[in-house]
């Protein structure tokens, strides 16, 4: 295949991708220009859409640090030759790694309580925090065996570098390994980011006030169908033009670190 005709692909691949990224926006200014008054009431409930976006934002950003941090570690210990340590992180991973995120959900809505004591004092835990919990589970466990096949992808020769350059197991694995897994972990980690991002919306379920549950408010207060499909649209919308740029970004990723 000449030169050319890849740059051909590579140019229609932008056009349809660039098409794709603003159709939504543009149906929906359309629509809303077809009939004023659906205008009006769109631009006045986007304040609380938008509110409820940025919750949906929150909880995966949280979800995936909590997530992160502790599958991080899990997938380390999974990689122990201490089987006590090894084989209850290998079936955390295992579990939670094919459970449903919104039975996860569920079970931490109804598992941790709505406040807690400290010090004498009763502090609220709400239900977005409980979302989530419930999300950085899973995440938790996908992360653990990115981070596991990360480490097992590093040749053995690099170990042995390391042990002859006097390095202990841990300070090979803190300055030379690990940096190294952080590359080749970075696009599959912002895959499971989208992913989670897309999986807030089920904690509009449990009564948090994000995206999904705001179009229902806004949907049920102006009570008409063109309303209702538009503040859908918008919904879509919004996950997408969130979702997207991480997806674009994890494939550029993966060709340079494959090209590298």
């Amino acid at each position: 295949m000449t030169t050319a005709v890849l740059s051909e692909q590579r140019r229609n691949g932008r056009l349809l991708r660039n098409i794709g990224f603003t159709a939504l926006p543009l149906v929906i200014v359309l629509w809303s220009l077809t009939d004023l008054t659906l205008g009006r009431e769109l631009v006045t409930w986007l304040p609380y859409l938008g509110s409820g976006f940025m919750m949906n934002v929150i909880i995966s950003l949280c979800a995936m640090t909590l997530g992160t941090t502790v599958g991080a570690v899990f997938g380390i210990l999974e990689l122990v030759p201490f089987k006590l340590v090894r084989y209850p992180v290998v079936a955390y991973v295992q579990v939670f790694r094919n459970a449903p995120h919104l039975v996860l959900i569920f079970a931490t809505t109804y598992i941790f309580p709505f406040e807690i004591v400290v010090a004498g004092n009763y502090l609220p835990f709400p239900d977005w925090l409980k979302a989530v919990i419930g999300l950085a589970i899973p995440a938790s466990a996908y992360v653990a065996e990115i981070t596991r096949g990360a480490v097992l992808s590093i040749p053995t020769t690099q170990w042995e570098a390391a042990k002859g350059l006097g390095f202990s197991r841990g300070q090979a694995l803190r300055w030379i390994i690990l940096p190294q897994c952080l590359r080749r972990s970075l696009p599959p980690w912002m895959n499971i980011l989208a992913s989670i991002t897309m999986g807030t919306s089920l904690a509009s379920l449990v009564g948090v006030h994000e995206l999904l549950h705001a179009a229902t408010d806004a949907s049920t207060s102006v009570r008409r169908l063109d309303f209702t499909i538009i503040a859908y649209i918008v919904v879509m919308a919004a996950f997408f033009t969130f979702c997207y740029p991480i997806a674009r970004l994890t494939r550029r990723l993966e060709r340079r670190f494959k090209t590298a």
